[in-house]
């Protein structure tokens, strides 16, 4: 009797324990592909992320028309391989129509904005009608080129410090080569201890080439989405080196030596502009306070000797 209620204590307390724990489930096949998909950017949808209204509603209502004035501003402007392309090398999602939405919204901004300063001025009397509806379509056309004005610095700031960070990210790919990593896990090393525009562009690449793509082929995307000359020239050594069977460590070391002289030649370049503009406020600045404090003497004793 005491045996069995012992064995009832112990299976109530053994059910209650696991109760607590949790439950084993079968993993699912996305949970199984969410590591080596992780990285992928997804395609953005136009005026998806990052409302640009503040009311959800009023962004539901106006969608359709600024998505009618995106269409036709696209046909107006055109140049839609170059957007295209400037969207990939400044890291975002290539959809051409949500930067023409943005385009759209600053131009309105800008009739806004243009619109304010007509009526300012019509209400003081300055100005004729016409010059006032001038004033206002051409805020209108400052708000739509200062967006893709604006595409083009970003463009050109991740372009720098990609450069910035690019001769340490190849001394580093040499020397785990170097160490006995393949190119796959020494960009793989690489990439989970940097940070940074390179360091995302390398996990993209890592993305592609687990996704099915061979590494060449992914170096070679990677190559593109840059555009930058000495990325290019870089990935152009190592496909090479992995294509042919060059060994691939003394490949790396001559491309990081490369991609050091470069960054000094480049260096010694914007050092050689900035000396160029210094000289500016020494010349126009503190060369005239200095002559005046050498010659005002001399005319303030010339003046007591009179």
């Amino acid at each position: 009797m005491q045996g069995g209620v012992v064995g009832l204590a112990l299976g109530c307390g053994l059910a209650v324990t696991l109760s607590r724990l949790p439950m084993l489930r079968r993993v699912g096949l996305d949970a199984r592909l969410a590591p080596y998909l992780r990285d992928a950017v997804p395609p953005s949808r136009m005026l998806g992320q990052g409302p640009t209204m503040p009311l959800p509603a009023l962004r539901r209502l106006l969608a359709p028309v600024v998505r009618d004035a995106a269409m036709r501003a696209d046909q107006v402007l055109g140049g839609t391989a170059s957007v295209h392309r400037r969207l990939v090398r400044a890291g975002r999602a290539p959809d051409v129509e949500a930067l023409r939405a943005e385009q759209v919204l600053w131009g309105a901004g800008g009739l806004g904005v243009g619109g304010l300063a007509a009526g300012m001025l019509w209400l003081r009397g300055s100005g004729s009608a016409l010059a006032l509806v001038l004033l206002v379509l051409a805020s209108g056309g400052f708000g739509v080129a200062l967006r893709d004005w604006s595409l083009s610095q970003q463009v050109s700031r991740r372009e720098r410090r990609i450069l910035g960070q690019f001769p340490t990210v190849a001394e580093m790919l040499a020397l785990s080569v170097s160490a006995g990593e393949g190119p796959v896990a020494a960009l793989d090393r690489v990439a989970g201890l940097s940070d940074g525009e390179l360091a995302e562009e390398l996990r993209r690449t890592l993305a592609d080439a687990r996704a099915g793509a061979s590494l060449p082929t992914a170096l070679q995307a990677l190559s593109d989405r840059t555009g930058l000359v000495p990325l290019a020239r870089f990935v152009d050594g190592v496909v090479v080196a992995i294509e042919r069977g060059t060994p691939l460590a003394d490949v790396l070391r001559s491309q990081a030596q490369d991609v050091r002289e470069s960054g000094q030649r480049a260096l010694m370049d914007a050092a050689g502009k900035k000396e160029i503009a210094m000289m500016i406020p020494v010349v126009f600045l503190i060369l005239p306070v200095t002559v005046l404090f050498a010659v005002y003497p001399g005319f303030a004793f010339l003046r007591l000797g009179l």
